[in-house]
């Protein structure tokens, strides 16, 4: 039996690491990709390692394996560097048969392990890209994040404040206009009326969540929010005179890229559900003071709504730049 290996930080895993291990394993019986981790590192090692399990989950010859970084010396030179590396590789792993690789420590990196070199694509004329360029420009090497990887490095933009200020509207304008998805305010989907109870609001909250999880997945690069936790927080203070404490574990679980504050400057249209037009002013105060006590940046969000927009639209693109 012929036994790979392919090794790597996958920091994060990029399609270029995912066609080299591809390659590799139609020239073995077994591949075991090593994914090494220190503490210090950027992307945390367990939610890396899982994209790596998640991409290559029906393929049960890959090994996939996590090694802390605790024994290698950067000070060295690449050949004794290398033989540090192939004798930890000895004592962790069976015999390695062939190494695969696109990086320069390939061959001495083998030669420690008494194991062959196939070298993929090293000048990375097929996949013109790393994990370097990615963390510093997702948006721009975009087509090479894996769809398990993408979620990662969505920008997620939270459109907050009082009712009737054009949120929802707005949301599903944004999303079209940049080939998107957006998240509605899922209370209107669960709740008829303001006679709500704390079992409604908790439903609110983690469905709330769930839909956010659901569309990053398939968001493109900008995810649009209409409304957030703090919101289901700020109405059932105000209805109920109690806050569950599963949404602030929730406000938690999902940050923002960008907040935008709607606010009270256009006519407050009822709907059935809205009811708070004589408060508006209260209200907006209110939902200020939530991002500040919290310390979150916001754009205000104001005038017309074409003003509105293009406010919305100037902002959003210096984000993906």
């Amino acid at each position: 039996m012929k036994r790979g290996l392919v090794i790597g930080k996958f920091l994060p895993v990029h399609q270029g690491h995912v066609a080299l291990i591809n390659f590799a394993i139609r020239q073995c019986d077994e591949l075991i990709v090593s994914m090494s981790y220190t503490d210090e590192d950027q992307i945390a090692p367990l939610l890396r390692f899982s994209w790596i399990q998640q991409i290559f989950q029906h393929n049960t010859a890959i090994k996939t394996h996590m090694l802390r970084d605790d024994f290698d010396d950067e000070s060295l030179l690449l050949v004794m560097r290398t033989k540090i590396w192939g004798d930890f590789i000895e004592r962790t792993y069976p015999r390695i048969d062939l190494v695969f690789s696109s990086e320069s420590y390939g061959v001495p990196f083998s030669q420690h392990l008494h194991a062959a070199h196939i070298s993929f694509d090293p000048g990375r004329v097929n996949f013109p890209v790393s994990s370097t360029l990615i963390r510093q420009h997702p948006f721009k090497y975009w087509e090479f994040i894996p769809g398990q990887v993408r979620p990662y490095f969505i920008k997620k933009v939270c459109l907050y404040g009082p009712e009737s200020t054009g949120k929802s509207t707005m949301a599903q304008r944004m999303a079209e206009r940049y080939h998107t998805e957006f998240v509605p305010e899922v209370a209107r989907e669960l709740i008829t009326s303001n006679n709500f109870t704390i079992e409604d609001i908790e439903r609110i909250g983690r469905a709330h969540a769930r839909r956010i999880a659901e569309k990053s997945s398939v968001a493109n690069k900008i995810l649009f929010c209409d409304t957030d936790v703090i919101t289901t927080q700020i109405y059932s203070r105000h209805y109920l005179g109690v806050v569950p404490e599963i949404l602030y574990f929730l406000e938690t679980r999902t940050s923002y890229d960008q907040y935008f504050l709607f606010d009270i400057d256009v006519p407050w249209v009822a709907d059935g559900l809205r009811d708070l037009g004589e408060y508006r002013e209260n209200m907006m105060t209110l939902f200020r003071e939530e991002l500040v006590k919290r310390n979150i940046t916001f754009k205000l969000i104001k005038g017309s709504y074409e003003e509105r927009e293009e406010l919305m639209i100037n902002a959003i693109d210096d984000l993906i730049k």
